[in-house]
């Protein structure tokens, strides 16, 4: 059931980009220029992902998203515009590329003989040192 992971090129009809003024020290610059750059993607409604794909996105990205099912990506690191605006599209596609990197299953595994053996050699060792602490029965 492999899929093709989607990409900020082919939802980029679906997403849009709006700007705000950053926060944080620039000086003047900060309060004149619209250099924050936030992502919005509506999961819910897109047409390029299939239901499978987006109940994956849903489950995976379940904290990011809003109550409507839209995800909001937001980046002010830099004091240019552009700078932010594909530092916010790298950010999007690692999301997405996480949400469908699908994991190892775990094999559970039994601890050796030797560590069984050491661990109740111990604790043996500690209940003989426990006794000779206690006062003999006369």
């Amino acid at each position: 059931m492999s899929q093709a992971i989607p990409q900020f090129s082919d939802l980029q009809s679906e997403i849009i980009f709006t700007t705000a003024r950053s926060g944080g020290p620039g000086g003047q610059n900060v309060n004149k220029v619209n250099s924050k750059v936030i992502l919005r993607w509506d999961v819910l409604s897109s047409v390029t992902l299939t239901d499978s794909q987006k109940q994956v996105i849903l489950a995976k990205l379940k904290s990011r998203l809003t109550n409507d099912g839209v995800l909001i990506l937001s980046v002010q690191e830099s004091r240019s515009q552009l700078t932010n605006k594909e530092e916010v599209i790298t950010k999007f596609n690692l999301l997405l590329k996480k949400a469908f990197a699908i994991r190892k299953k775990r094999k559970p595994t039994k601890p050796t003989k030797s560590s069984v053996k050491k661990r109740v050699d111990a604790k043996k060792l500690r209940g003989q040192k426990k006794q000779w602490r206690q006062r003999p029965d006369h």
